[in-house]
């Protein structure tokens, strides 16, 4: 596995930065790095394409992240960065793909420590233009601008970026049914697990219900991919996080796997193995006990991912029901009602 580099930059000192050659999956920086400092991981290979100009790119894809998390929307990024530091947390730029004035890879906002909360992230394609680099992270016009025109993107990846952005009509309020194309819940079909946590916000606490958390069952703890598209492991190698965009205008993630396979813009099929349920806390957040947190996200022509209702939608043959509380919420399926605590088969239909 080649070696990578891992850094932590100080908002105000991005000129002045030091490069340690460290293990792949590691984010260790000096001992004195800042407080409230970005971590930049890259393959070196990467870093010698990109030379002394990363460091500007570090700071386009930070400063693009902040402004879509909820941690730094409306701040500047030095008072969103002194934010988050002063609840220990980081912002991660992870570089994985550099050639010709082009780069690409992930960028995330740590979660807090906590037992509810969990990452925001982001797919990034930019590009060095005016002596500068202009980022776009999902959501931005030039990421979905980048996404028609970067040699980084495969013709696979792109064909299914495209298709899920032009199924606007995925995006549902609540209460409303979209077609979810026939998607599974994160195992194998005909084999069950356990409902742990019925819908709740993606971060425990604020948004649309969008999330379940599912453990134990006959299906050996494996967690499998929803529907085919293309899957990125959102902490990079070993990490326990990876996002699925599928060509129905969904996404799905899944957090707290152990033993997860790397991809990185990789084309799957529906039930590929991602990787088993487990207690990573790759990108912050916590976990008590073995299992994934799994996500749907939807897209609308700008690219713009968004967790999203399960309220009415069907997922592995089962048709999700907000509850009174956050967690409470129960499944039908032909009559029968499965609440949190409730053994459920994954179904095609």
């Amino acid at each position: 596995m080649p070696s990578n580099l891992s850094l932590r930059i100080s908002a105000t000192a991005l000129a002045a930065v030091t490069v340690f050659a460290v293990a792949p999956t590691a984010t260790a920086g000096p001992p004195d790095a800042a407080a409230n400092d970005v971590v930049l991981k890259m393959p070196t290979t990467v870093a010698e394409t990109l030379g002394a100009s990363r460091q500007s790119l570090v700071d386009a894809v930070a400063a693009d992240a902040l402004g879509r998390s909820t941690a730094g929307r409306g701040l500047t990024k030095s008072v969103a960065l002194g934010k988050l530091a002063a609840e220990g947390r980081k912002v991660v730029v992870d570089v994985r793909s550099a050639a010709d004035g082009w780069a690409r890879g992930v960028a995330y906002v740590e979660a807090p420590a906590t037992s509810e909360a969990h990452p925001e992230g982001w797919l990034y394609i930019a590009r060095y233009t005016n002596g500068r680099w202009v980022s776009g992270v999902e959501g931005d016009g030039e990421f979905a601008e980048y996404v028609a025109s970067s040699p980084l993107v495969g013709a696979t990846e792109r064909r299914t970026m495209s298709a899920y952005a032009k199924h606007e009509s995925a995006t549902s309020t609540m209460g409303v049914t979209a077609n979810t194309g026939g998607m599974l819940l994160p195992w194998m079909p005909d084999y069950y697990m356990t409902v742990t946590g019925g819908p709740h916000a993606s971060d425990g606490v604020n948004g649309y219900w969008s999330s379940l958390d599912l453990a134990g069952g006959n299906a050996s703890g494996r967690v499998r991919s929803s529907r085919e598209g293309t899957a990125t492991s959102m902490c990079g190698a070993g990490g326990g996080w990876t996002r699925v965009i599928h060509p129905n205008g969904f996404s799905t993630d899944y957090y707290h796997m152990w033993n997860a396979t790397y991809y990185n813009g990789t084309a799957v099929g529906s039930s590929a193995l991602l990787g088993n349920i487990g207690t990573d806390v790759c990108a912050g957040g916590s976990a008590s006990g073995a299992h994934v947190h799994w996500s749907l996200r939807t897209y609308d022509a700008n690219y713009n991912g968004a967790y999203t209702w399960l309220h009415g939608r069907t997922i592995g043959g089962w048709t999700w029901w907000n509850g009174s509380q956050q967690y409470s919420g129960c499944a039908t399926r032909l009559g029968v009602t499965a609440c949190p605590g409730t053994a459920i088969y994954n179904r095609t239909s």
